[in-house]
């Protein structure tokens, strides 16, 4: 898991916390600050959902190359 996800995930809880806690004591400043906390900590752990599935498709097709490049092998080697 990419650490902006589990950063992103932080921020958008304490964002939370502290958008409610401003809804309870009618601070609307503390709101409004939640709230843009929020949005920074969903946009972080999007980011991370990007880059892990680009790291696991690299890898899927690291991993699908060496296969078939395995195979390649294993044909040449029957037919030569």
């Amino acid at each position: 898991m990419d650490k902006d996800r589990v950063e992103g995930k932080v921020k958008d809880v304490a964002g939370r916390v502290e958008r409610q806690v401003g809804e309870w004591t009618g601070d609307s400043e503390k709101q409004a600050h939640g709230a843009a906390k929020q949005a920074e900590g969903k946009v972080q752990n999007t980011w991370g959902k990007v880059k892990d599935a680009v790291k696991d498709a690299t890898k899927e097709n690291r991993d699908a190359d060496a296969e078939a490049e395995e195979r390649r092998i294993k044909s040449e080697r029957k037919a030569g």
